[in-house]
């Protein structure tokens, strides 16, 4: 820890590069039973009645400009200008509006990013249609198909499309109704009828085309962005133009180093998911950007594929999760070209989902100085599905990890005190009306003015003055009783573990509700456990779990934690370094790396029971 912060000192002292961006003020009103609302003293400003305005707008004036670009066979690069964009939308629309599509018979997308799925997804919003990307894993990965099979009786889909029909043909068998279209760009379904994303582009255009997509309002759904429940299926969240519209308005005005030339992004993050499908298409699309699909991902075998784009594409802006930082940094260090093409016209970094632990920041602040001469930001900020996703953000000056910042313009946060903690809340345009068929479930998430109720606590970065920003306090859900009576924080305490055991924990899972004392739940950063043990393969959990050299080095840290409590709230004593991952069918973790502590504690009931077993096994790395 000590060796972390010395480096953030020597490194810190080192200028950030000069960007622009936008510092709204906010004003401050507290209420006599505590409560406190921050509101920007800025307005909003105008947005855009439909997403599909700034598709227009670009077509117009930069019609051969890349808007997106993929990877195809030999290595080259497919790429799709604003023009062919928007020609495909209509003719895509037309099909769409030949079918009668509508709220109750939306598109559903099965696979993952891709120019075909952009195609129909663009269709869709220009037509008005609502379109809903699944997590490809409820298909390829899921065993039973379970909450792809809930989902199909939820949104009751009018066409379903999948661009290897060959490759989703289970899933899709066995989850589409008869009487429900299938669309692809090729391959074939056993015993069903498929229609071609080439039959959809040939459809003449529509005669009602415009007037249909004049009639596209702030109101209208544009896409339902599927969040998971605790430990239940998913929640379809409804997004409206007017949520995405004024959302990146928001982002324009507070990243406004977007305005200075069109950003360049280089993406893996999942469209299924907001952060991906949401925020960055979207900026992309409303700054007249260019957005590079980058198939690789932050797992071992995977980011390969994306130190490879890196190699030829420079980013000027890189949003990735704490994984994905994690995984490139080792290749950023090694590969002196690599690091120049990715720092070479980098205005920021920006991470979600996570908290990005003090040895990856400060490794690529170094990274940074040393190729540029300056720190690159990194930013970050709080949001959820439910708000777009852009709710509050840190500013380049005071970012770091925990801190969330103010919440940015045309939002109000509301604070409500629970527990000793602050609860957040969020009102706005960005803001969804609710979740699609489930009264019951939007009636909960709000309160009685109207505010969303995120289930994310803060606490100020100053307790003097707020207009320091709010540091991230943990979800509220999580937190627990000790048997004595005493809470624990699990989000504080889950983020200072992670980093105190750095490189060799990826997560954790905090156990210990009615319990003496707290344990966790080890999830392994396989690349940060081969910088002590080279040897280990790639991918094994179990192997890396068992490897003594990782036992010791993680005891060692552990100890070195334990001797940091200041009390029963932030002492954990015992582990488990899990040996198997965890399942996205049963809900414990996202396709995007996102762990769901109760799902895990739900689940893994057994190995709770044997953490706190009188005599420990030796599986359980105890510190009693």
């Amino acid at each position: 820890m000590s060796a972390q912060t010395g480096t953030a000192r020597s490194f810190g002292a080192h200028p950030l590069r000069a960007i622009s961006f936008g510092d709204p003020a906010v004003s401050i009103e507290r209420t006599s039973d505590g409560i406190i609302y921050l509101r920007p003293t800025q307005s909003l400003g105008a947005y855009p009645q439909r997403l599909t305005d700034r598709l227009h707008h670009w077509a117009r004036e930069a019609p051969d400009r890349t808007f997106m670009a993929e990877r195809v066979a030999g290595g080259g690069w497919r790429r799709l200008t604003y023009a062919e964009l928007l020609t495909s939308s209509r003719r895509i629309a037309s099909a769409l509006l030949a079918r009668r599509l509508s709220p109750e018979k939306p598109v559903m997308i099965l696979s993952g990013n891709s120019i075909d799925h952009a195609l129909v997804a663009f269709g869709a919003l220009y037509a008005g249609v609502p379109l809903c990307p699944v997590s490809p894993a409820y298909s390829l990965i899921s065993r039973d198909y379970g909450k792809l099979a809930y989902l199909m009786k939820l949104l009751t889909p009018g066409l379903v499309f999948a661009d290897d029909a060959d490759r989703f043909a289970g899933a899709l068998a066995a989850n589409v109704p008869v009487g429900t279209e299938i669309a692809t760009s090729f391959g074939e379904v056993t015993g069903r009828n498929v229609t071609t994303l080439a039959d959809l582009m040939a459809t003449p255009l529509h005669p009602a085309l415009e007037a249909a997509h004049e009639a596209i309002g702030p109101d209208t759904i544009a896409k339902f962005l599927l969040t998971s429940g605790s430990t239940g299926n998913p929640k379809a969240v409804v997004n409206t133009q007017r949520m995405i519209c004024a959302n990146q308005v928001m982002i324009r005005e507070t990243m406004s180093f977007l305005k200075d030339e069109p950003p360049v992004l280089v993406d893996w993050l999942p469209w299924n998911h907001t952060f991906g499908g949401n925020h960055n298409i979207g900026l992309t699309l409303n700054n007249g950007g260019s957005i590079y699909l980058d198939q690789g991902k932050p797992i071992p075998g995977g980011i390969e594929e994306t130190v490879k784009n890196l190699r030829e594409v420079s980013p000027t802006v890189y949003f990735n999760v704490p994984k994905g930082y994690e995984s490139l940094l080792p290749y950023l260090r090694d590969d002196t070209a690599l690091r120049a093409k990715f720092f070479s016209r980098l205005h920021a970094m920006f991470f979600s989902g996570a908290a990005l632990s003090p040895f990856v920041w400060n490794s690529l602040d170094e990274l940074s100085v040393k190729e540029t001469g300056f720190r690159v930001p990194m930013l970050t900020g709080l949001g959820a599905t439910e708000s777009g996703p852009f709710f509050m953000s840190v500013n380049p000056r005071t970012s770091r990890s925990g801190h969330v910042g103010l919440p940015v313009l045309g939002n109000e946060a509301k604070l409500v005190p629970n527990n000793g903690k602050l609860e957040v809340r969020a009102r706005g345009p960005n803001v969804t009306p609710g979740y699609w068929r489930q009264v019951e479930l939007t009636k909960a998430a709000f309160d009685e003015e109207g505010f969303y109720k995120f289930g994310d606590a803060l606490k100020p970065a100053d307790a003097g003055n707020f207009d320091a920003g709010f540091d991230f306090d943990g979800r509220i859900s999580e937190d627990f009783k000790l048997a004595s009576g005493t809470w624990v924080s699990v989000g504080p305490l889950r983020a200072r573990f992670i980093a105190g055991t750095a490189p060799l924990v990826r997560d954790a899972v905090i156990a210990g509700i009615n319990r003496d004392e707290i344990s966790a739940l080890v999830v392994l950063d396989l690349d940060g456990c081969r910088l002590i043990n080279p040897t280990l393969p790639l991918d094994d959990i179990a192997t890396t779990a068992a490897d003594q050299l990782i036992r010791d080095a993680f005891r060692e840290r552990f100890a070195r934690f334990l001797a940091t409590a200041t009390g029963s709230s932030t002492r954990i004593t015992r582990a488990i370094l899990l040996d198997q991952p965890l399942s996205i069918d049963r809900g414990e973790i996202t396709d995007k790396g996102s762990i769901n502590q109760r799902a895990v504690l739900e689940h893994r009931k057994e190995l709770i029971e044997e953490l706190y077993r009188d005599t420990p096994t030796s599986r359980v790395i105890s510190l009693d």
